[in-house]
């Protein structure tokens, strides 16, 4: 992603949603977006958080291991290290998709770690992320390998071993979703932000003597709503109060919404919005397939439209955290046995009694 700095329209139809692109970095995204409510802004800030699949360590086998630390340690550092996850979303299944017994190349990618410190060394021999290979077939060319920053970066260090030590193991990274564990989280941080100047009264700051000393305001983002008029002229033509602050609309909503974004580098920060997008997109489709609407495939907005998104398929079971033959297959099984709300108390109005496991 070049780098960029200064405003940049995406859409320009005054009628709908509207992106401006303030900065754009390697590993950063700020943009604005506005004509839009609450909670489409919100709920497109969740998604990216906690929905967008990535690729991350997930198993680890661990054949030779005399190091100071402990295979569990070992383990846990090599699933926080972060690895490229470029179109994972379509190349890639997630396990409990994929019809094979254990992983195969279409839901996994396998990596070697041999390290070993001989015994004549005289200094602590240091073991980085640099060190993983990547072995056999991989859905596309980049996605498993251990992403670097530009330079001799070597990656977070794993451990150190003393002469004679030596680490062998191999591991198998999979596709998943913050949901499931943080590891698969594609960003660091997100900023969101609305209303900075406390227009619409939805915050009650605590202070001591002097709210706006005690509470300073976002100054680049006030400055924004200013020039644009306050949320796209939200209270701008009520009267002015007796402090000179623009009259309260208790009626009035946000409209514009402030973004951050800091990737941790498997995924650009754009693409990070675009997968955003796309899967809650999925999501709505999948409500109103669930409700046996029509228009489903219309949401999706892709293969009709040039400028539409075409996702992968939903899979049975492909966002939750049991699939598609396992317990909730489908959303209809429960933990109780029978379909629906089954209860280990009998039958009650939400469903039919306890059926076990």
């Amino acid at each position: 992603m070049a780098l960029y700095n200064g405003t940049m329209d995406i859409d320009d139809e005054s009628t709908g949603p509207k992106v401006t692109v303030r900065e754009a970095e390697s590993d950063r995204v700020d943009f604005v977006l506005s004509s839009v409510d609450l909670a489409l802004a919100n709920s497109l800030r969740r998604v990216m958080l906690a929905e967008i699949p990535t690729v991350s360590i997930d198993l680890v086998n661990i054949h030779t291991n005399n190091s100071v630390l402990p295979d569990e340690y070992i383990a846990h550092r090599l699933g926080l290290i972060p690895l490229n996850s470029r179109d994972c979303h379509k190349d890639m299944l997630f396990s409990r998709d994929c019809d094979c017994e254990g992983n195969c190349d279409r839901c996994s990618v396998e990596l070697e770690l041999h390290a070993k410190c001989s015994t004549s060394a005289t200094e602590t021999m240091q073991v980085y992320a640099r060190d993983l290979i990547v072995i056999g077939n991989r859905p596309n060319p980049w996605v498993g390998s251990p992403v670097f920053k530009e330079g001799d970066d070597k990656g977070p260090l794993i451990a150190k071993l003393r002469r004679g030590q030596e680490i062998n193991l191999q591991c198998i990274a999979k596709k998943g979703i913050a949901k499931e564990h943080a590891k698969w989280a594609p960003s660091a941080a997100i900023g969101f932000e609305y209303d900075p100047l406390n227009k619409l009264r939805h915050t009650s700051y605590w202070y001591e003597e002097d709210p706006k000393n005690e509470w300073p305001i976002n100054e680049r983002n006030a400055a924004w709503e200013t020039e644009e008029g306050v949320n796209g002229g939200m209270n701008a033509d009520l009267p002015v109060g007796a402090g000179g602050e623009a009259g309260f609309d208790p009626d009035a909503k946000p409209q514009t919404f402030f973004f951050d974004i800091e990737s941790v580098g498997i995924l650009e920060p754009d693409q990070i919005v675009q997968q955003g997008i796309t899967v809650l997109q999925e999501k709505l489709a999948d409500v109103i397939r669930g409700l046996g609407g029509a228009g489903a495939d219309d949401i999706m907005n892709g293969g009709d439209s040039p400028d539409g998104y075409e996702p992968a398929p939903i899979g049975d079971g492909g966002y939750t955290n049991y699939g598609a033959n396992g317990m909730g297959a489908s959303g209809g099984q429960s933990a109780w046995g029978g379909l629906g709300g089954a209860t280990p108390y009998g039958a009650t109005p939400y469903g039919g009694g306890y059926g076990g496991y």
